[in-house]
């Protein structure tokens, strides 16, 4: 299993926001135990996708600003952006099942 790539506040809207693909963003922090459970369920989903789904982490204790302009108020967050607008929002940890079920409409736009 590959480990997913960090955005930060400097690439995000070239690597998030203006990405032609949707985009799944695991809002995250290198304290946060529910955060661990998540990685690897959306790390593997990332890579189950081929490409169609771009995943990414963006570290919130780095990030307070981007932290503040998408209301996250608990991490672990998955917001997934598409044409520069969150399209959906997960909070806490989900089952992989759960979460793939949501996301999957995503998967052939």
């Amino acid at each position: 299993m590959s480990e997913l790539a960090y955005v930060n506040g400097e690439n995000f809207t070239e690597e998030v926001l203006e990405w032609e693909r949707p985009v799944l963003v695991d809002f995250t922090a290198v304290w946060c135990g529910p955060c661990k459970m998540v990685d690897p369920v959306v790390t593997q989903l990332g890579e189950e996708w081929g490409g169609k789904i771009k995943v990414v982490k963006i570290d919130a204790d780095k990030n307070p600003e981007i932290v503040q302009q998408y209301g996250i108020l608990g991490i672990p967050a998955l917001l997934l952006f598409y044409q520069g607008e969150v399209r959906e929002r997960i909070n806490g940890y989900q089952p992989r099942k759960k979460l793939a079920k949501k996301l999957e409409k995503y998967l052939n736009v």
